[in-house]
């Protein structure tokens, strides 16, 4: 089959970002309400797990350095629920992956999976928390806000979550998500409730990003405030995110998917598709064909949301390790995003597969975007129809000519080629080096 030509974009809309981030992180702590809640020697667990936050080991170095500064006594706590195998060898490999080591930091991280029990939540439920956060003399957090991949709530992706998900382990992720979406929309709240209530929870460091991945806000927020101010967070990090800049695409391909790009391993927010079961789906973008052609190795082995795709590479498949692949799915109980897609040997055979069964028999007029990732979205490559609705667009900008895909003598795209500044172009480039 004979593809249509391919032009690259680039979403151009201005983004707010920080400037200096260790500057921003410092007078984030020094405003804060830790010294009129702590006193000086005392022990801070810093709660910290999420994936991909850009900037992460600065933010979470300045931080442990100021705690110190004033006084304090911190040491990391992993905040991640199940990640990781849900083992504490797993957990302290991804933490290193950000940079967040004993040796890099020069203090203790605690990765142990064991809980204790606060108490319960007005749903009848045992609330757990992370052992060692229990115990400390104060609890801060460090947390990206922003859209959650499976629901929409009042608190999705922040500092409830993970106080609530994060420090709840193993046993907290599982007992939310046993409840399906209401655990994590409605009683994720109720169990923060109990939280507040019972723990030395400070409060915690909201990190804001903006479309290109950037960090665009950083803000302290008092355990007082948490419930009131996260919203307005989460409103303002759903008006920054990343988005594909077309409402309806006949194909899209995706390079790679992975738990570094998304918690889903594809950002549902970024493709159209939420897949949870009896959830309604979203508006938009309409896509009626997607493809992913290949697992990120950062994700070791954890293949969530390869079923977002309708189309895959069998090395895709192959990549994938049963182990932590449905550790994560068990325990999060979203089991259709995660069944496996048609696969394919090679790139090539995917998108051809694509454009057979896409609903647009019309090759000339297929609409057909290719992005490195769903996290990377800024730069993607275009097919004539959405080029020219490129050419209308304020904010979006043509970089090339048209041209054809580049495939290597194995009918594989050479993504590097594609997208040598996504995450994939510069971990070959490290490779290389």
């Amino acid at each position: 089959m004979t593809f249509p030509l391919v032009a690259r974009i680039r979403q151009t809309q201005p983004q707010p970002f920080v400037t200096d981030i260790a500057a921003e992180v410092r007078r984030a702590w020094l405003g804060s309400s830790l010294p009129r809640r702590l006193k000086p020697g005392a022990r801070v667990a810093v709660g910290v797990g999420s994936r991909g936050i850009s900037n992460i080991f600065a933010i979470v170095q300045t931080t442990v350095d100021v705690l110190k500064e004033m006084g304090y006594q911190p040491f990391v706590v992993a905040a991640m629920g199940s990640h990781g195998g849900a083992t504490p060898a797993g957990q302290r490999e991804l933490l290193a992956e950000y940079g967040i080591t004993e040796a890099a930091l020069g203090v203790e991280v605690c990765t142990e999976m064991e809980t204790t029990c606060l108490g319960m939540n007005s749903w009848g439920e045992p609330v757990y928390w992370d052992r060692r956060a229990a115990s400390a003399d104060g609890v801060v957090l460090v947390a990206r806000v922003k859209p959650h991949t499976d629901f929409r709530g009042r608190f999705e992706s922040g500092l409830v979550k993970m106080a609530v998900i994060g420090l709840g382990k193993r046993d907290g992720a599982a007992q939310h998500h046993r409840w399906g979406y209401r655990g994590l929309r409605d009683m994720m709240p109720e169990t923060m409730k109990v939280i507040l209530e019972k723990t030395r929870l400070v409060g915690g460091l909201a990190i804001l990003e903006n479309a290109a991945e950037q960090t665009a806000r950083l803000q302290f927020v008092d355990r007082e405030d948490i419930v009131d101010v996260e919203p307005g967070l989460l409103e303002e990090a759903r008006q920054l995110m990343g988005r594909l800049p077309f409402d309806q695409l006949d194909i899209l391909i995706i390079g790679e998917i992975g738990k570094n790009y998304s918690g889903a391993g594809i950002d549902p927010n970024v493709i159209g598709r939420l897949m949870v079961e009896t959830a309604p789906e979203f508006e938009t973008p309409k896509i009626t064909r997607i493809a992913a052609l290949d697992l990120s190795p950062e994700s070791h082995g954890n293949g969530t949301g390869c079923g977002l795709a309708d189309i895959c590479t069998t090395r895709l498949l192959r990549a994938i390790d049963p182990v932590p692949f449905r550790m994560n799915n068990l325990t999060a109980c979203f089991l259709r995003r995660s069944q496996l897609p048609f696969d394919f040997e090679t790139d090539r055979e995917c998108i051809e597969q694509c454009f057979r069964t896409c609903w647009q028999p019309s090759r000339d007029k297929v609409r057909m975007a290719l992005i490195p990732n769903s996290l990377e979205v800024a730069e993607l490559w275009v097919t004539p129809p959405l080029l020219e609705e490129a050419k209308n667009h304020p904010h979006l900008a043509i970089e090339t000519e048209l041209m054809e895909l580049p495939f290597d003598a194995t009918g594989n795209l050479i993504q590097e080629q594609l997208f040598p500044h996504s995450v994939r172009g510069r971990r070959r480039k490290r490779l290389s080096a």
